[in-house]
Parts: C-alpha cells; structure tokens; sequence
C-alpha cells in the first residue's frame, strides 16, 4: 500500500518523462536493429525527371553498385513532372523505412522559391542522406538562331523582346530559375517552355522550336560534341577544359553570376537515424571509387559526399537563398 501511495504521489508530467527515459533505450535498438536488417527487399530510387539528365544517372550509377554492396536489388524510377514536385511529394508520402528513397538536383531547393502551394515541406518532409554531384550549367542555342557569342545573343534578344522561348525541365525545375536568373542578369525578357525533362527541352532546342537553355553540362554534351547545339557561356567560375574557348558569365561582362548544379540523395523524414547513416556510409564508399568517378565524370559532374547533417544543411541554406534571389528577379509561378 505503501509503495502504490508513493506512485500515485509522482506528478504525472514527472511519471511521462520516466516512461521517456525507460522507452528510449528500446527505441534506439530497435533502430539499431532496423538498420542491421536493412535491407532486406528492394529499395528505389525515385528520380523526378525523364531519363538522361544528372540525378537519373547519378541515380542509376548509384542503384548498381549498392546494388551490389547490399546484394539486394536496388532499382530507378522515373516520376517527372512539376520540376519533380511529383515525385517529391511522392517520396515525402512514402513511409519512412529506407526503402523508397530520391535523387534530387536543386530543382528541389529551387521549388518553394517558385511555388508557394507545394503540397510538402522541402526541409522538413525529408532526411538528408549525401549530396552525390556538383557541376557547372551552360547557355546553349539552337545553331537556326544564328548567335555565336553570348554577346549576339544579347543583342538579338533586346532587340526582339518577349520572342524568344527558352525551353526548362518544367516550371520549378533548376533549369527553369537558371534561366530566370540569367535572363534577369543580362537584362532580356523571354517566353518560358517547360518540358517533362532535360532531354525533351534540349531536343527542342535542337529543332529551333525554342532558340535557348541553360543546361546542366552532362545533359547535353553529346548534343554539343555533335555540333547541334552552340554553348555560348558557362554558369560556373571557370571555363571547361574541354571547351576552353567558351567564356564564363561573369567573365562576359557579367560579375558575380555564376550558377551551379548539384544532386544528392534524400529519404522521407523520420526515416531512422542508423539507417539514413548505413546508406550516408555506403554512397561515400561508391563515390570513393576510381571507376566510379570517372563515370561522373564522364558526364561533366564532380563526385562528392556530405555527411546528412551537411546536406541537410546545404538543402535549407539554398530554399532560402533561391527564394530571396527569385524575390530579386521578379521570378514568379510561370
């Protein structure tokens, strides 16, 4: 009776926090435990665009070889549309286990900058597990248009105001605000075309059904070897080896312009710690690879990885920085 007066004399916010210290050992091996079995069946990798631009296959060179670390079938899927606000959403409805997981671009940064009515929260729906690539873009034409150098691409553009189109990944997308931002640093104006993904924009632009892009590099760098599109600038702080008489942005007459692109890998939020860590661990060793490597490279981005907690980071510092600079530009829902 004793022992009973005693325990109905505990404060009852005194009594949950005991049942919170007692719980917390429980919980924390039961993640442990989730991540010792994980995985155990297939895990996808949701991509938001069509395939052919960087997070597909930066996805599909990551799907293969932790395909083979884990020894369980690790798969791509492609759910493009709405600048991958689709496929976000997607994944952000997902349950938080390990196994339905996102390679994003900064279209995914870039989206709340745009639009203000996203059906999910950039940041807080989901957990950052690595970033996998950066690269530069590049200011691409159709060859119908006849400019040669960002500087008749200028003028021809100020002296046809709101006639040109210049084709994106769709409304929302990287290359969408990318193109927003170089329209507003030179001083044009020019009619937006989205597309389901780079390489329905590029193939267009190709045709001359749109004169302009401004393209992740590996996305259209067997379109630009084979002469059917004219890069005349790129994004990023340096030339690229390989085209060294294509200028920078800023080095055009433009200081301080430069954009750059980058992918990286995300769960849905409240996936357990220990197995957003296990995959963090197994993409750092794949991005250690030689081969590996040169595979990103081969498609003009640069392997590298973060811890979560950096990603997690760099994800909330770029929401705020695109949406401030979209602020600056005029950049609206369009």
């Amino acid at each position: 009776m004793c022992a009973m007066r005693t325990l109905q004399a505990i404060p009852s916010w005194l009594g949950f926090a005991l049942l919170v210290l007692l719980m917390a050992p429980i919980v924390a091996l039961s993640q442990d435990n989730s991540a010792n079995d994980y995985p155990n069946r297939t895990v996808r990798i949701i991509v938001g665009f069509t395939p052919g631009g960087a997070p597909d296959i930066t996805g599909r060179i990551l799907a293969d070889r932790l395909n083979a670390a884990w020894d369980r079938p690790v798969i791509v899927e492609n759910k493009p549309g709405a600048g991958s606000a689709i496929a976000a959403r997607y994944v952000a409805e997902s349950d938080p286990d390990g196994y339905t997981l996102m390679s994003i671009t900064n279209a995914h940064a870039v989206a709340p900058a745009l639009n203000s009515k996203l059906p999910y929260d950039t940041v807080k729906d989901f957990a950052a597990i690595s970033l996998t690539s950066i690269a530069p873009n590049w200011v691409l034409v159709s060859p119908a248009l006849g400019a040669k150098s960002l500087q008749d691409f200028i003028a021809l553009a100020k002296a046809k105001p709101n006639q040109l189109d210049f084709g994106s990944a769709g409304v929302g997308s990287f290359m969408h605000f990318a193109a927003a931002m170089f329209n507003d640093a030179i001083g044009i104006q020019a009619q937006h075309v989205p597309y389901k993904g780079p390489p329905e924009a590029l193939a267009d632009t190709v045709a001359g059904r749109v004169q302009y892009v401004v393209s992740p590099i590996g996305a259209a760098l067997g379109l630009v070897r084979a002469g059917k599109l004219i890069p005349l600038a790129v994004t990023g702080t340096n030339r690229l080896a390989e085209f060294p008489d294509v200028p920078t942005v800023a080095e055009s007459g433009f200081p301080g312009f430069g954009l750059l692109t980058w992918t990286g890998l995300l769960a849905p939020a409240h996936t357990p710690p220990a197995v957003v860590e296990k995959i963090n661990r197994a993409v750092r060793e794949i991005l250690e690879q030689a081969d590996v490597q040169q595979k990103f490279r081969a498609i003009s981005v640069e392997p590298i990885s973060t811890t979560p907690a950096d990603f997690q980071k760099r994800i909330a510092d770029a929401v705020g920085e695109y949406t401030a600079a979209a602020r600056r530009a005029g950049i609206s829902e369009n």
